[in-house]
């Protein structure tokens, strides 16, 4: 059983954390593509980000950015590095970048299938079935709980379908992952990535 893991009540179809966590587990190396929103005041519409996580080894998580500029950020041993076409990469400690932190802590550890550090960065709770499941994550650091709100991953089965970051200050962040970030892509413009992160096998239709 998953320490300091909040639990449903024990009704029929629910979904319990441990659950979850134990089917998201991939060992490396592996790979997701993904599709980002990021929304601002500035923008007419959220810019649509898509590109890959992969974990080629146990302790390295890389970002890699395909459109609609080409951005590769790696993160391993406590520090990110970030290179683009064209500059010298640069690199600093993740402790300058609590957000970056947030990603190698919930996501890493997501893949990993370290119940335990996910459970130490982390109040966790999930609600829903088996078919359709939510898993929240609530940040114990001050630093990251500073920045971010809570963190709301969305799912059916072992898919892992989608992460909704709730900032502070500032618009909710979407990133639609898996089979979801496919349909994106394909459908471009004419995608509703609300649908596709938060309506059970629309992406199948």
């Amino acid at each position: 059983m998953l320490p300091c893991v909040a639990q449903p009540a024990a009704v029929e179809g629910a979904v319990d954390p441990a659950w979850i966590l134990e089917r998201l587990a991939r060992p490396a190396p592996v790979s997701t593509p993904f599709v980002e929103l990021r929304g601002s005041a500035m923008l007419k519409a959220p810019l649509r980000i898509h590109g890959e996580y992969a974990r080629p080894d146990e302790q390295t998580l890389v970002r890699r950015v395909r459109a609609p500029y080409a951005e590769t950020t790696t993160i391993r041993q406590g520090e990110a590095t970030i290179a683009r076409d064209g500059r010298r990469p640069r690199s600093f400690a993740l402790s300058r970048a609590p957000e970056l932190a947030g990603l190698q802590a919930s996501f890493g550890a997501l893949l990993a299938g370290d119940a335990d550090a996910l459970a130490r960065d982390y109040r966790i709770s999930a609600r829903g079935s088996r078919q359709d499941w939510i898993l929240v994550l609530a940040p114990r650091e001050a630093a990251l709980a500073a920045s971010v709100r809570d963190i709301t991953l969305r799912g059916r089965g072992a898919e892992l379908r989608c992460i909704e970051t709730r900032p502070v200050e500032g618009e909710l962040q979407r990133t639609l992952l898996a089979g979801a970030a496919r349909s994106a892509v394909a459908a471009g413009d004419a995608a509703n990535d609300e649908v596709l992160c938060r309506e059970p096998g629309a992406a199948a239709r």
